[in-house]
């Protein structure tokens, strides 16, 4: 086992040392050749996902609003929690400012692929409408380039595992509950195999129910679960209001200088914090436009404008609070724990008595949340490659793999996940490059379009 991990790892650590370019490089790339248009249409997001432009009577399976929590359910998860404290552990705090980085360009990269999504819908076998990277390469690039979106769909049934978010939930309720109790010693494996199989018998009734029951539970679960979240790590915040200035510099200056990284080493502080910002919040990697794909809707521009809100929500905002919480507490520079435990520990400090248990509360809602969404993207990448009539059998795989996380390390759960994750980036990153005139086509008709009205809207509010 032993030596597996360390494969997964050095797989992992080279699929990034190249990958970055593409993810960073590309994603710049459209943030300029859009001209920064996408930053200039935040408010009419908002209108979108209020429900203004829904039509029920469109193709597709779920709202603007759904698809929206649904994707962040994906996004805002484990990623914020363990993600950051990863971050911060591996590269210092200064691989969070690279996470900054990271989301900036990836609020044009997910414009981009979420417009693609809708553009290049395709059919499954079944007949039945799809989106995602793999219809995009295959629609808009033309069948020939089909073996590029094979192997999205290929690497997609791996990246898409719970391996991550379960094995952290797992962690958590082990170290925090059953450890202090006395119930769990040094070898958990037992314990660890059992919560699985009891995880099992609680997700597989809302797996088994496909995208309308997810995105149903998501739009009930997300909002209350970033509420609470975010009302803990604020209260953290405001306890330490004078210390943010001195932790944000901190945060901007060891970006430069890695002095707090392993090794010590700027590319290395760089690398961690894209890839934990790749894995928070999905710009680029393709997963993201396999839910937005089944928007009702036919403005490829207008889903668009609703997915570059989720960098912003997740690693601007929910990410950037999780790490203040763990610098100001001072637990990543007094302890040599990692992941969940870590994040754990600097609720605790900051909130005695209760601080772990809050963090449970929102650690069980992220990681069910994102577990449902993995599911559908497996089963959507599993359908296309053997047909939409077998594509059920990925959730018995996939509920399978649930088992296997809660007693992997965290080593190996992340790195198999990280590498898949650099891979499933080609197809997205080189559909979305090649087919970004396409998109910024389709914007200027949608300006075109809705200029009007916002003339109509100006000329009647002049009147009165």
């Amino acid at each position: 086992m032993e030596f597996v991990e360390r494969g997964i790892v050095l797989f992992a650590d080279t699929a990034w040392s190249y990958l970055l370019y593409l993810l960073i490089g590309g994603g710049l790339f459209l943030l300029l050749y859009s001209r920064f248009m996408p930053f200039r249409y935040f408010k009419h997001s908002i209108e979108i996902i209020r429900g203004k432009y829904d039509d029920p009577n469109e193709t597709g399976d779920i709202t603007h609003f759904q698809a929206l929590v649904s994707a962040l359910a994906a996004t805002i998860g484990m990623g914020n929690i363990s993600g950051v404290a990863v971050a911060i552990a591996v590269g210092g705090p200064g691989a969070m400012f690279w996470m900054w980085v990271s989301a900036l360009v990836g609020i044009a990269t997910k414009f981009f692929t979420c417009s693609l999504a809708i553009m290049y819908r395709g059919q499954d076998s079944a007949g039945k409408t799809q989106g995602g990277p793999m219809y995009v390469v295959r629609e808009g690039l033309g069948r020939h380039w089909k073996p590029l979106a094979v192997f999205f769909a290929v690497v997609g049934v791996i990246g898409c595992l719970p391996l991550f978010q379960v094995n952290q939930l797992v962690q958590i309720i082990r170290d925090v509950i059953f450890v202090p109790m006395g119930v769990v010693g040094e070898d958990h494996f037992w314990f660890d195999l059992t919560a699985g199989i009891v995880l099992v018998l609680i997700l597989g009734t809302v797996i088994f129910g496909g995208i309308t029951r997810i995105a149903d539970v998501a739009t009930r679960v997300v909002p209350a679960m970033v509420i609470l979240y975010m009302i803990c790590a604020l209260w953290i915040i405001a306890l330490n209001l004078g210390d943010v200035p001195r932790y944000l510099m901190l945060i901007i200056t060891d970006a430069f200088t890695g002095e707090a990284a392993a090794g010590g080493a700027v590319g290395a502080v760089i690398i961690t914090g894209v890839r934990r910002a790749a894995f928070s919040n999905e710009a680029g990697i393709g997963t993201e436009s396999l839910v937005h794909g089944a928007t009702k809707t036919k403005e490829p521009a207008r889903e668009g404008m609703v997915a570059m809100l989720e960098p912003v929500i997740d690693t601007m905002i929910v990410c950037t609070c999780t790490a203040l919480v763990i610098l100001m507490t001072g637990v990543w520079q007094t302890t040599s724990d990692n992941g969940v435990t870590l994040t754990s520990n600097a609720f605790e400090s900051a909130m005695p008595g209760f601080g772990s248990y809050m963090l449970i509360i929102c650690v069980v809602f992220f990681s069910a949340s994102t577990i449902f969404t993995y599911s559908y993207y497996g089963t959507k990448c599993l359908g296309f490659l053997i047909g939409a009539r077998y594509q059920f059998l990925y959730n018995y795989f996939y509920v399978g793999c649930v088992i296997l996380a809660s007693v992997s390390s965290l080593d190996a759960a992340i790195s198999l996940i990280d590498g898949t994750f650099a891979l499933m980036a080609i197809p997205t990153m080189i559909s979305a490059l090649v087919l970004s005139p396409k998109v910024m086509a389709a914007l200027r008709d949608y300006r075109k379009r809705h200029q009007p009205e916002r003339d109509s809207s100006s000329r009647v509010s002049a009147g009165r």
